[in-house]
């Protein structure tokens, strides 16, 4: 009886801590299922996130993408050229060239500054790449219509807008690349500027300065203002003509007796995106004296061009237009009067082929008849 007293005590004694022990097996159990779950959990992000430098780039360039725009444009060209010249003889040519290589880098920083980098090559005129535009550009917001563009630039004389492939005759006179800074005014469709440079040709005795100014006034009709009908005009002045990119070399002298300074003027319209009319003139104010420029023939010389071009959108992918430009005082630097007409289709949305044909006649009775094929991709 003492021995089954015993064993009773004892089992009662265990009972407890038995199920205790069994209890706390189940607990344990528990909290590692729930510890297998949360590393299966975190195991399976891991295995979705992209690793951390492909994040670290990601989050980078997502950063800089906002602020940074990357443009280019290539262009190939063949071309034929027939002059007749005005002794009776002929010279015929033709040539195959990468005509355009241009890439830009536009960063904008915030609503305030931005900035804007072109880099051009041209075969058999930039050798090597050519920084062609380097500008920094400050404006005051919607607050204070006011900016502010310093670096090497085409200074906003002349507005050059046209549908063909080659230059048109105003641009081949006027266009001006320099460094130079540019004040100016924006607001309700009014764009006024001074910019101030240092011109490469001076005067006799003039020391080398930053005196050389433009004047631009633009009109630019608000796109709400008449439905279908874009327009802008406008007018602009340079103290000094003989500055600009071709007339530079031209001068045949060591400096000018005076400055000459140039005068330009243009109408830009559209009629419900379909009807484009360009309409430019540009030109010296005043004689150049006898002798100043290479082609004068001993002559005083005021140089001037105009363009008119009427341009069609027939289909969203197809356009053509016509010409008809000239100018006097050119002599041989420039045709005395021109006629074209280009058709350009839209091969795919970035990608371009264009035909244009000019005929051309020049003071000296030289005729020039110009065949240019063009693909151009942009992007």
């Amino acid at each position: 009886m003492k021995h089954l007293a015993l064993c009773g005590l004892l089992l009662a004694l265990a009972t407890p801590a038995l199920a205790t022990e069994e209890l706390s097996n189940v607990a344990l159990q528990q909290k590692l299922q729930a510890t297998e779950a949360r590393l299966a959990e975190i195991e399976a992000r891991l295995a979705a996130a992209p690793p951390v430098a492909d994040r670290w780039t990601d989050s980078l360039l997502g950063h800089w993408s906002e602020r940074v725009q990357l443009s280019g444009l290539v262009e190939v060209e063949a071309g034929y050229e027939r002059v007749e010249l005005s002794d009776g003889g002929s010279d015929e040519s033709s040539d195959l060239v990468l005509a355009t290589v241009e890439l830009g880098v536009e960063v904008n920083l915030n609503d305030y500054l931005s900035g804007h980098v072109l880099l051009l090559w041209e075969e058999d005129e930039t050798e090597p790449v050519d920084v062609d535009e380097a500008v920094i550009s400050l404006n005051g917001g919607e607050r204070l219509p006011l900016y502010v563009n310093a670096g090497k630039m085409y200074v906003p004389f002349g507005r050059f807008e046209s549908h063909f492939i080659s230059d048109p005759l105003t641009l081949e006179l006027g266009e001006t690349n320099e460094t130079a800074v540019e004040l100016g005014f924006a607001s309700a469709g009014f764009d006024l500027s001074l910019s101030l440079f240092n011109g490469d040709v001076d005067e006799i005795d003039e020391n080398n300065h930053i005196n050389s100014l433009v004047a631009k006034a633009v009109y630019s009709l608000p796109e709400d203002r008449i439905a279908g009908l874009a327009l802008s005009l406008g007018m602009s002045w340079i103290s000094n003509l003989a500055d600009s990119d071709a007339l530079e070399e031209e001068v045949a002298v060591d400096a000018l007796d005076d400055k000459v300074d140039g005068f330009g003027a243009f109408v830009s319209l559209a009629v419900a995106e379909r009807l484009f009319i360009e309409a430019e003139y540009l030109g010296a104010l005043r004689s150049f004296a006898a002798g100043e420029l290479a082609f004068d023939g001993g002559e005083a010389l005021r140089p001037e061009t105009w363009n008119l071009e009427v341009g069609y959108q027939l289909r969203d992918d197809l356009q053509m237009a016509v010409k008809y430009e000239g100018g006097r005082d050119l002599a041989d630097f420039l045709p005395e009067e021109q006629y074209g007409a280009v058709v350009a289709y839209q091969l795919f949305e970035p990608l371009t082929l264009a035909l244009e044909y000019l005929y051309g006649e020049f003071d000296n009775d030289d005729e020039r008849d110009l065949v240019t094929a063009q693909l151009a991709l942009e992007f």
